[in-house]
């Protein structure tokens, strides 16, 4: 008798063992895929963002905290962002090391204020090394900012008036982030650099400390028309003008000095006109003394040349010729 031949539907014991293990594995594969991501794959499920284990797999073996993805993606559909923002674009900025919860939530505060503000912009910010929420919540709620800047060691701006009087003046710049040129735009301390720069110049064009101390609004209406915010990270809504205080008279101190330089240099050409007279009485001495020298010299030489001229007889002569005629 042939066995297969009686019993059609026997399996050999090999192959039913093989099957077995394979349902074994399978079965296995499951309980661990269940205990492990069990409770993301309900939260997500149940939250309608939905993911299957296998993406939840695929994530673990990528490298991924898939609970950080899973969450992600569960806020940004119960906040309606749009189905846009897959699980794949998550992970994507994840592993590019950014931080996916934070652009979530920035995107969520945007949609909230009806900012012009997507994903792809959102990571490039993150990644860029800007924080994207405080962006969006700066942008939402203008900051302020202290011009000049506390931390610099200097609480007030020093600029001096067309009269010579200085001023010493603390503004504050109210301002908002530009998501447009957040990447690529220049920082705060850019914004305080301009805006100082814009009071002293508004201030050295006054002509006196007195227009500037009864309309301080005429130096922030001047800065602000500037421009100031341009190729920034910011939009600079209102410039305010917080302190004034007078400082020293610039103008006048620089007269004193002047006047003392001026001083100065004429004692300087005076003491250089009394060393050359000096200097010329001491050759004028000399000159005198030399001419006297000279002239005693010349009395010495008489009585010699008296002498010779008795040795030469030249005196006899002399006598007899003048006494001839007599």
């Amino acid at each position: 008798m042939n066995p297969l031949v009686d019993r059609p539907w026997s399996v050999p014991v090999p192959v039913l063992l093989g099957l077995a293990m394979v349902l074994g594995l399978i079965v296995l594969t499951m309980l661990l895929l269940v205990v492990n991501y069990g409770q993301i794959w309900f939260q997500a499920y149940w939250s309608k963002a939905r993911v299957t284990f296998l993406e939840l797999l695929g994530m673990s073996l990528r490298k991924v905290n898939a609970r950080t993805i899973v969450q992600a993606r569960i806020m940004a559909t119960q906040a309606g962002l749009g189905p846009d923002i897959t699980s794949r674009r998550l992970e994507a900025h994840y592993l590019a090391g950014g931080d996916v919860p934070r652009v979530i939530r920035a995107l969520i505060a945007a949609q909230r204020a009806d900012l012009d503000l997507d994903f792809d912009r959102a990571c490039a910010i993150d990644l860029a090394g800007r924080d994207v929420l405080d962006a969006v919540q700066t942008s939402v709620n203008p900051k302020v900012i202290d011009c000049p800047d506390t931390s610099s060691g200097k609480t007030t701006l020093s600029a001096v008036a067309k009269n010579g009087v200085e001023l010493r003046i603390r503004a504050r710049v109210t301002v908002r982030t530009n998501l447009q040129q957040l990447i690529g735009g220049a920082t705060e301390e850019t914004i305080i650099a301009r805006v100082g720069e814009g009071i002293i110049t508004s201030i050295g064009s006054s002509e006196s400390h007195f227009q500037v101390m009864e309309h301080p609004d005429t130096i922030s209406k001047a800065v602000l028309q500037r421009g100031l915010d341009a190729q920034t990270a910011f939009q600079i809504v209102s410039i305010d003008i917080a302190d004034i205080e007078i400082g020293e008279n610039i103008g006048a101190r620089l007269q004193a000095d002047q006047a003392e330089a001026d001083t100065r240099v004429a004692q300087a050409k005076a003491e250089e006109r009394r060393s050359v007279a000096i200097a010329r009485e001491q050759e004028m001495k000399a000159a005198t003394a030399e001419n006297r020298a000279r002239l005693l010299e010349a009395e010495a030489l008489v009585p010699k040349s008296i002498g010779q001229a008795f040795r030469a007889g030249r005196f006899a002569d002399l006598a007899g010729t003048r006494g001839g005629p007599a």
